[in-house]
């Protein structure tokens, strides 16, 4: 994307469908269809009514669609992400809190809590990294594990939502 214009917010609005969703495909973890289907909303007054329209499909997917994209997600501090073999968004945000640096103990609370959560639920324990450090995560993946499945899936999607949002801020510019 190096040589690219900036992702405007005019330039997305002006993009065919296979443009925006290409542009902005990144903000919810390999799962381009959120973002293309968001696109007949357009044009957007702001990245925040963008994303809110993105939401919105979220929140009207059916139940295995929301599954489809959390499923998507990466472990957090799983051997994939300690080999930096994720999505550059997903290594970034695990390393702004210090998933990358972990020591042999906190790997292994990290692998524990994970393999737990993944046997109850079925998917990956998501939440907004860029939010949280090591502590409170480890805190919320503990806290959760006692959550039932429906209550999960709507976290997981709110948590989803948060990450998303701060990747369009990063990358469009109004």
């Amino acid at each position: 994307m190096s040589g690219a214009p900036p992702l405007t917010l005019a330039r997305l609005n002006s993009m065919n469908q296979t443009g925006f969703t290409t542009a902005l495909g990144f903000a919810f973890e390999l799962s381009p269809w959120v973002v293309e289907r968001a696109w007949t909303e357009r044009p957007f007054a702001s990245v925040e009514a963008m994303h809110r329209a993105m939401m919105a499909v979220l929140e009207a997917a059916t139940t295995a669609d929301k599954l489809a994209l959390i499923r998507a997600h990466p472990e957090l501090a799983s051997k994939a992400a300690i080999a930096k073999t994720l999505t550059a968004e997903s290594n970034a945000e695990q390393a702004s809190a210090g998933l990358d640096k972990l020591t042999p103990e906190e790997f292994a609370r990290f692998h524990d809590l994970n393999a737990a959560y993944r046997d109850r639920f079925g998917f990956p324990f998501i939440i907004c990294v860029r939010l949280n450090d090591k502590a409170s995560i480890l805190a919320a993946m503990q806290a959760r594990l006692s959550n039932d499945e429906a209550s999960e899936i709507a976290e997981a999607i709110t948590q989803i939502g948060l990450i998303s949002k701060l990747r369009l801020l990063d990358a469009v510019t109004e």
